[in-house]
């Protein structure tokens, strides 16, 4: 149900844009985002946007840098990625959540069993 696309190596400093088509029904669904997973750490949120109206939700280590969105029309999400860092490396999942809340570490967390993804690597040198 939801398919990304987007991801690759970029320098540092540089931007990369992912995209990710859901092609499941938004009904009852909050949120669309992203989560990722560094190398050796556990899955994180890092960003969410409401389907409707549209509020965005960002983990603390991403907030100014990364953006997220969503396309209604072309049941899309998009997560632009500005001033990559080399801890930004692993591998991102789009996700689709019926809720969602922020951890006391400053990321997001779908509640429920959000819908994942099979992921696209982010790589940054």
């Amino acid at each position: 149900q939801l398919v990304e696309s987007g991801g690759g190596s970029v320098q540092a400093g540089g931007s990369l844009t992912l995209s990710c088509v859901f092609t499941g029904y938004t009904y009852g669904r909050c949120c669309m985002g992203w989560y990722r997973q560094l190398p050796g750490k556990e899955r994180e949120g890092v960003a969410f946007v409401k389907i409707m109206p549209g509020a965005t939700y960002y983990a603390g280590s991403v907030k100014g840098r990364f953006t997220v969105s969503w396309d209604n029309a072309k049941n899309t999400a998009y997560l632009h990625m500005d001033n990559l860092k080399l801890e930004d490396t692993g591998m991102y999942y789009c996700a689709a959540a019926d809720r969602v809340i922020r951890t006391a570490a400053d990321t997001l967390k779908a509640l429920g069993t959000p819908d994942l993804g099979q992921g696209t690597q982010v790589t940054v040198s």
